[in-house]
């Protein structure tokens, strides 16, 4: 599948079609969205929201929340503040998310299942990584945004005039709903 992707890559740059996507590291709308990594949200989010290339910062990860105020996700919080330009910060969750009732357990016995070995598993906890922790999901979407919009919002970094608000958007319709 990768070299099908490369082939794409090839085409794509010996026709120009990148033309049509150029635009500065600087985002239009001075906006900054962390959001899940969810197949669903690639094209629904922009085209629910009405975005095109270069009008804001999209952070992606698993579950969409921040789990630890010295991650990725509020490192590149950070770098879209005080280095492009951001003025607001929106935290979109959304319906039927997975990491919703992720366990940490099953995860890691489907590590072992994949040819992770226990000392690698023994190795992480005996380096102060909570694994359990740091693997679990969340039980309440609603919840989790909350939660990472109050680690946002109260970052002894954060510039306290940004604007941060949560929002959760529905999977398949694309509407958004403020919480």
């Amino acid at each position: 599948m990768i070299e099908q992707i490369l082939e794409h890559n090839r085409e794509f740059v010996a026709r120009r079609g990148y033309e049509k996507f150029v635009t500065s590291k600087y985002p239009d709308k001075k906006i900054a969205i962390v959001t899940c990594m969810d197949t669903r949200l690639v094209e629904l989010l922009p085209a629910a929201l009405g975005l095109k290339n270069g009008d804001v910062k999209i952070i992606k990860n698993a579950g969409g929340t921040i789990t630890n105020p010295f991650d990725s996700t509020m490192r590149s919080l950070l770098v879209a503040v005080y280095e492009l330009g951001v003025e607001e910060i929106m935290v979109i969750g959304h319906t039927g998310c997975g990491v919703q009732g992720m366990d940490a357990s099953e995860m890691l016995e489907t590590m072992r299942e994949r040819g992770i070995s226990s000392e690698h598993i023994d190795l992480m906890r005996h380096c102060g990584i909570d694994l359990d922790a740091w693997l679990h999901g969340f039980e309440d979407t609603e919840e989790a945004v909350k939660e990472t919009v109050d680690l946002i919002s109260h970052h002894p970094l954060m510039d306290s005039s940004v604007r941060v608000a949560g929002y959760i958007m529905d999977s398949t319709t694309g509407e958004l709903k403020t919480i």
